[in-house]
């Protein structure tokens, strides 16, 4: 069984025990969230829209962190114009608890 979540304008697919990597939640470690179903597959059934209505995602937060950094180099040809930026985007590592209908 899995389900796709929604969270942060971004769908991500999960099952039970997964630990993923969403975009930052004001939540701390430890705590308990959920996310809204976008749909539930359970072997050769997948529901979507009402059938997903009162469906429920439940996880655990596990860490607040940032990604490795990256390097932003903006520049001008011939003009001696640069711009040297580096930026690490926060996450919420959360584990999947329960997936419930």
């Amino acid at each position: 069984m899995y389900a796709i979540i929604e969270n942060g304008g971004k769908q991500y697919k999960v099952s039970e025990g997964d630990v993923v990597r969403v975009e930052k939640l004001n939540a701390e470690v430890g705590a308990e969230v959920s996310f809204n179903v976008v749909m539930i597959a359970d072997g050769s059934a997948v529901k979507v829209g009402q059938d997903v209505a009162s469906a429920k995602v439940t996880a655990t937060v596990q860490a607040q962190d940032k990604y490795k950094k990256i390097i932003v180099f903006k520049y001008k040809a011939k003009k001696n114009e640069r711009k040297k930026q580096g930026h690490r985007q926060p996450f919420t590592a959360v584990k999947i608890e329960k997936i419930a209908l």
